[in-house]
Parts: structure tokens; C-alpha cells; sequence
């Protein structure tokens, strides 16, 4: 299914199927119908917190591992944190063994969390060479032996993501939904690619449809959701109880705030202020090295930061590259920080790409 150009103003989404425009998860009421996917290397508490704040009702953390025995590792350390964060703590357990995840998911509710989300949806090699993530697509009855372990190991909510498969040839999800319905799967969120795809070519909803028109679970859209529109026309075609948002939360964490007032307006609301940019920005390097320190955090703050160029469109692309290149030689909080005041001020690419400035 391709999704035609919608109209200029589509009204207000009504066909909602959930109290008052929202999605209920277990004993947990979403504030609105815009979910922020896991995403390895992305979703860190720092930018978990942001998006919040900017508007996302659900946030998902980081994949952990269900092997306990490398929880000992910073990365996994550093996934499993989720100190300040305000209710529902999600976290979502990557495996393939039934055991062993239905362990993982009764030693993460004793930490602290409140749901936990199964990866049955990451295309990554090194995770799918594991039988794990959309991997497990490919058998059933196992995929039917975890969900009913994990869900019987824990008193919280238990919630799925998946693909629509693992090839073209093999669109099982509406099998592996039903699965999940009864075991006792609370929502399902689905991605409109089969793993094949990994994040090529486009998502199709027709999957989700139909899986939603089966089940009576919240079903979570997935999937090339960029803007208020196509998140407003995904809605409508799939009848899906609410949208997941993940690359097209990279650089532009407004989304969320974007897509729910034109859920209720039907209607675009003004972009945010280089002002409003520079504190957004400011505030999320300062988290970023607060949570990382400062050898950890000077890293992660480059890959963030070329992201938020990519969608500043007060720059051509090849300025942004050049601007990219430049935050990439930066090597101390300081600098990142003089920089980053410099490139959200007025005259920046003039300023900034001179002669004898950073790296130019």
C-alpha cells in the first residue's frame, strides 16, 4: 500500500479506539498516541527524557541483553538506567532462549521496571546470527514458548515488537499476533518491513491493518512515520491504536509535539525558534556528558548533533557536511559546547565556515 499526499488540513483523528483518544497498556494510560521506538545506540535515558518532555507518550529504552551475564559491561549498565525517569519504566529484552528471557524479565522487574517490551523486530545481523530479534520470526512455536514464558514470568505488563516477517515469501505476522493475543501480550507494536528490508525501501501498512482488524490489543504502528501527516494518515488506514516513531525522532525530537497537535488540530504548529533549537540542543549535550562523562559523552554528542544538522534547514547539505566535519574534530565538552552556541546563533554558516574558524 502506498499512502497518497494527504490534504492540507484533514481535521481532527477520531476513529480512535481507546478512552478519550488515548491507549491504555496494562494498568498504564498513555497521554497520547505517539510512542517513541527502542532504537540500540539512540534511545539512552538522556534522549529518552527529551522526547518526553517534547511531547512523546511512551519511550522505550535501549535493547537489553537477556543474558545476565553480561550485564556487567558498561553499554549494558548504561542501558539498564533508568534513575529519574518518570513512569512507565520500559524495558525491552533481546534472546532467544525461553528461559533465560523469562529470567531476564523477572530480574528487570526486581530493578525497576514496570514493562517489558520483547524484541522479536531487529534486523541486525549480529543479533538475528544469535536467533534472536526478527530472527525468531522464523519459528513459531518457539516464538510461542517465549511469549508464554516471559509473560508468566512477571506480574507487569508484557508487550511485543515484531516485523511483518522475515521475507516477502514469509508474512507471518498475523500469525505471530494471534500467538501474542493469547499469550497475554498487552500491545504489539509492528514494523511495516520484513527483515530482508532491514531499513530499505518503504513500509507498507497493509500488514498492520489487517492484523489490526483480528486483534483486540493495542496495535502500535511502525515505520517511515516522518511527519504529523503521515502519522495522521497511517492512523487512519491502518485503524492502528497509535504510531511509533524512530529515525524520524533523530535530530528532530519536536515530532512528538508536532504529530500530537496535528492529531488534534489537523493542522501544522509552528516550527520551533532557533532560540527554542539552542536550548533544546544545549540541554540534550549537557545530559549526554553527564550521563556518558566526558571521553563517553564528546562521542556520543557528534552523532546527535549531526542528526540535528541534518534537519536544520538553515544549511545546504554540503554546509552541513562541512559543519558535521568540524563538530567531529571537536574533543572536549568546552569546545563542543562554544560551538554549539556559535552554530545556533544568527550568520552561523557564514560565521562558522570562514576561513580559520574550527576546522574550516
Amino acid at each position: 500500500m502506498t499512502l497518497n499526499p494527504p490534504p492540507a488540513n484533514i481535521g481532527p483523528i477520531t476513529n480512535v479506539s481507546a478512552t478519550n483518544g488515548s491507549v491504555a497498556i496494562g494498568s498504564f494510560a498513555l497521554p497520547n498516541r505517539v510512542m517513541l521506538a527502542p532504537m540500540a545506540g539512540v534511545t539512552d535515558r538522556p534522549f529518552r527524557q527529551l522526547c518526553r518532555r517534547l511531547g512523546a507518550g511512551w519511550v522505550v529504552g535501549e535493547m537489553v541483553t537477556a543474558d545476565p551475564s553480561l550485564w556487567h559491561t558498561r553499554k549494558s549498565l548504561l542501558r539498564m538506567d533508568h534513575r529519574g525517569e518518570p513512569e512507565p519504566r520500559v524495558v525491552q529484552i533481546a534472546g532467544g532462549d525461553a528461559e533465560m528471557l523469562a529470567q531476564a524479565a523477572r530480574l528487570n522487574a526486581e530493578l525497576g521496571a514496570q514493562v517489558i517490551d520483547i524484541n522479536m523486530g531487529c534486523p541486525a545481523k549480529k543479533v538475528c546470527n544469535k536467533a534472536a530479534g526478527s530472527a525468531l520470526l522464523r519459528d513459531e512455536a518457539l516464538v510461542a514458548e517465549i511469549l508464554d514464558a516471559v509473560v508468566a514470568a512477571v506480574e507487569i505488563p508484557v508487550t511485543l515488537k515484531i516485523r511483518t516477517g522475515w521475507c516477502a515469501e514469509s508474512n507471518n505476522a498475523l500469525r505471530i499476533a494471534r500467538l501474542a493475543e493469547s499469550a497475554g501480550i498487552q500491545s504489539l507494536a509492528v514494523h511495516g518491513r520484513h527483515r530482508q528490508q532491514r531499513y530499505t525501501g518503504q513500509a507498507e501498512y497493509d500488514t498492520i491493518a489487517e492484523i489490526k482488524s483480528h486483534l483486540s490489543i493495542p496495535i502500535i504502528a511502525n515505520g517511515d512515520i516522518t511527519s504529523p501527516e503521515k502519522a495522521a494518515e497511517v492512523l487512519a488506514y491502518t485503524g492502528a491504536d497509535a504510531v511509533m516513531v524512530g529515525r524520524g525522532a533523530q535530530g528532530n525530537p519536536w515530532i512528538f509535539q508536532q504529530i500530537n497537535h496535528y492529531l488534534q488540530h489537523g493542522e501544522r504548529m509552528a516550527l520551533p525558534s532557533l532560540a527554542e533549537r539552542h536550548q533544546v540542543l544545549h540541554g540534550h549535550l549537557e545530559a549526554l556528558h553527564a550521563f556518558y562523562g566526558t571521553t563517553m559523552g564528546v562521542r556520543i554528542a557528534r552523532k546527535h548533533v549531526g542528526w540535528y544538522l541534518s534537519d536544520d534547514q538553515r544549511f545546504t547539505p554540503p554546509q552541513q557536511r562541512a559543519l558535521k566535519q568540524q563538530f567531529n574534530a571537536l574533543a572536549s565538552p568546552e569546545t563542543q559546547f562554544d560551538w554549539i552556541n556559535n552554530a545556533m546563533a544568527p550568520g552561523a554558516a557564514t560565521r562558522l565556515l570562514a576561513k580559520g574558524s574550527y576546522a574550516a
